[in-house]
């Protein structure tokens, strides 16, 4: 099972509707690929909320084909439109891991 983990820093001007853009709309989307299994938002504490919230999306894939698929297919296509809604109001980093328990 591999996790991929997208850590987001959220400017709190816009915080709230990025919150639920990405509960009613972005992860909805995410999660029609067909590529995870399940998903989880959590927010980081104890870090430096001066200029916003910092939240990380975990998506869990079964295999790496299909975090690969995903990342070929469709990641482009929602990080644009990301890109496009937030501009740098949000600022991420990607990473994949893999659950070893």
């Amino acid at each position: 099972m591999l996790i991929y983990n997208i850590t987001t820093k959220v400017d709190w001007l816009i915080h709230d509707q990025w919150l639920k853009w990405m509960k009613t709309v972005h992860v909805p989307e995410v999660m029609a690929t067909g590529c995870f299994q399940q998903q989880q938002m959590v927010r980081l504490l104890e870090t430096d909320e001066t200029e916003g919230a910092t939240y990380a999306m975990q998506y869990y894939a079964a295999t790496e084909a299909d975090y690969h698929r995903y990342t070929e297919l469709f990641a482009p296509a929602l990080r644009q439109q990301i890109l496009g809604k937030w501009g740098a109001r949000v600022i991420s980093f990607r990473s994949l891991m893999e659950v070893v328990n």
